[in-house]
C-alpha cells in the first residue's frame, strides 16, 4: 500500500515462543491493540506467509514482516495550548515539551497532550503515527522535558524513522542523578524490555531490545552528580533503566529513585533533552537545535550545588 511503513525482522533465539503481537508492537513502536489489529487484517507475514492469528508463536530465526498502513483521518481535537515552536518548515517542526505533558492521546489521558498542540499550531502532520500520534516521530517520558521531533507529511515521517531505526539521530540530554562518580564518563549497555512482573516498568532483561547509554559527569552535586546522557538507541525509559541500574537513579523518579528520595523533588524526574540533531531529510542540511532546562531542573541544580 502506498506510503505504508514496512518493519522487518528475525527472530533471536531467546525470543522464540513469542506472541506475534508483543513482537511485532514492540518492532513498530506501536501499541499491542494496534499490532493486533494489523495481524488480523492480514498486515504481517511470517516466513513469507500471512499470519492474521495474534497469539501465533514464533520461532527462532522467523523472518517477521509487518506493513503499517497510512492512517484513517484523525479524530483527536485540536486544543489551544501553548507551545513552543524552535524550528518549522514544510516537511517537519522541533518543539520543545515541557515536562508533565504526555506526548500522545491513551487512556487516562485523552487530552491536553503534545499532540492537541500540534494539531492546533501545525497546519500539517504526518499520518503513519496512526490517528492518536500524528506526526509523532519519536518520544520522550511526561514528566521529561525538551526538545522533540515532528513530521508534516509521510515522506519525512519515513525519512526521519530512518535516522533513528540507523542511530544517526544525536540526541543529548541533562540529568541530575543521586550519588556522586569516581569516573568522569562510562557506558551502560543492557536489552530492554518489559519487567517480568510489573508491566508498567522496564528493566534489563534478557531478550530485550538492545540499548546502548553513554554519560559523562560534567558537575559534581551535594549527594548528586549533573551528568549528560547521549543515546545510541532511543528504548523506553532507557536512560531511568540505566542509570538506576549502576546505582544512580535520575532524582525525582518515582519509578526507578529509592523510595526514599534524598530530596523532596516533586513533578517527576530531573532529566531534559537538550540536544537534538538530524539531517533534513529533503535537503540533506545538517540541523542541530538545542534547549536550556525548565525552571524546576535549574532551581535544583542551583540549590545541590556545592
Amino acid at each position: 500500500m502506498e506510503n505504508s511503513q514496512v518493519y522487518t525482522a528475525v527472530v533471536p533465539p531467546e525470543r522464540e515462543g513469542e506472541r506475534l503481537d508483543v513482537f511485532t508492537a514492540e518492532l513498530a513502536d506501536i501499541t499491542r491493540s494496534r499490532a493486533g489489529t494489523l495481524i488480523r487484517q492480514g498486515s504481517a507475514v511470517v516466513d513469507g506467509a500471512t499470519q492474521t492469528k495474534t497469539g501465533f508463536k514464533l520461532k527462532a530465526g522467523a523472518a517477521v514482516r509487518l506493513e503499517v498502513p497510512p492512517a484513517t483521518p484523525v479524530a483527536v481535537e485540536a486544543e489551544d495550548i501553548a507551545l513552543d515552536i524552535l524550528y518549522q518548515d514544510d516537511d517537519l517542526a522541533v518543539v520543545f515539551k515541557p515536562s508533565g505533558m504526555v506526548v500522545h492521546p491513551a487512556a487516562g489521558n485523552e487530552n491536553g497532550t503534545l499532540v492537541n498542540a500540534l494539531l492546533k499550531h501545525l497546519d500539517n502532520l504526518s499520518g503513519i503515527g496512526g490517528e492518536i500520534r500524528p506526526g509523532i516521530v519519536h518520544r520522550i517520558d511526561k514528566d521529561t522535558s525538551g526538545l522533540l521531533l515532528v513530521a508534516k507529511n509521510d515522506f519525512s515521517h519515513v525519512a526521519l524513522s530512518e535516522q533513528i531505526r540507523a542511530h544517526t539521530v544525536k540526541r543529548a540530554y541533562r540529568a541530575i542523578v543521586i550519588g556522586g562518580f569516581r569516573e568522569d564518563a562510562g557506558t551502560v549497555e543492557g536489552p530492554i524490555g518489559r519487567h517480568p512482573t510489573d508491566r508498567k516498568r522496564m528493566a534489563i532483561v534478557p531478550g530485550g531490545r538492545d540499548a546502548t547509554t553513554h554519560w559523562t559527569a560534567l558537575e559534581p552535586l551535594r549527594g548528586a552528580t549533573l551528568i549528560e546522557a547521549r543515546l545510541t538507541t532511543g528504548r523506553t525509559h532507557q536512560i531511568r533503566v540505566h542509570m538506576a541500574s549502576i546505582g544512580h537513579p535520575v532524582l525525582g523518579d518515582p519509578v526507578y529513585g529509592p523510595k526514599k528520595s534524598p530530596y523532596p523533588v516533586e513533578g517527576g524526574q530531573l532529566l531534559h533533552a537538550f540536544r537534538l540533531g538530524f539531517v533534513h531529510p529533503r535537503t540533506g542540511e545538517e540541523m542541530l537545535f538545542e534547549a536550556k532546562p525548565e525552571a524546576r531542573f535549574l532551581y535544583w541544580l542551583e540549590k545541590l550545588r556545592k
